[in-house]
């Protein structure tokens, strides 16, 4: 089984991959379209909004639901297939709590959000709740809490 880490990394540079393009301001947009080989002004039609800045053409928009779907079904798989939270789960707790500074803050709020969890969640699922505790305590040996 992959790591948190590693899956986290693979989809990460798949995503990369897709054929999207980002525009904060009407030069960035012009440039994108033109690159594209699109007129900024006759081609809208031919293009998505996706959140985050974000563009994709109408012809890659499918490719683009696919990826994201799969990465979904992946990272449930994996969750899944944790059955106690000492594996994956952990995994997964300890490095979004160390990407959102939990060792500074002691604060979940930031790392729940970025996994799309709510505390009442968390709480319901013993395998979420003791992973998470694991995690976090680790963390709080570490930094000297």
């Amino acid at each position: 089984m992959e790591s948190y880490r590693e899956l986290r990394d693979k989809q990460q540079k798949e995503f990369n991959e897709l054929p999207l393009g980002f525009a904060f301001s009407n030069k960035q947009f012009d440039e994108m379209m033109e690159k594209w080989g699109l007129d900024p002004e006759k081609d809208l039609d031919k293009i998505y909004q996706v959140p985050g800045g974000g563009f994709i053409q109408k012809k890659d928009h499918e490719h683009f639901h696919e990826v994201l779907d799969r990465h979904n079904a992946e990272m449930e798989a994996a969750k899944a297939a944790d059955e106690d939270g000492t594996g994956f789960l952990y995994q997964m707790f300890k490095y979004e709590l160390d990407n959102h500074e939990y060792g500074y803050t002691g604060d979940f709020e930031d790392t729940l959000d970025s996994l799309g969890l709510t505390w009442e969640e968390v709480t319901a699922s013993p395998r979420l709740l003791k992973a998470l505790d694991k995690a976090s305590s680790e963390i709080r040996k570490r930094e000297g809490c």
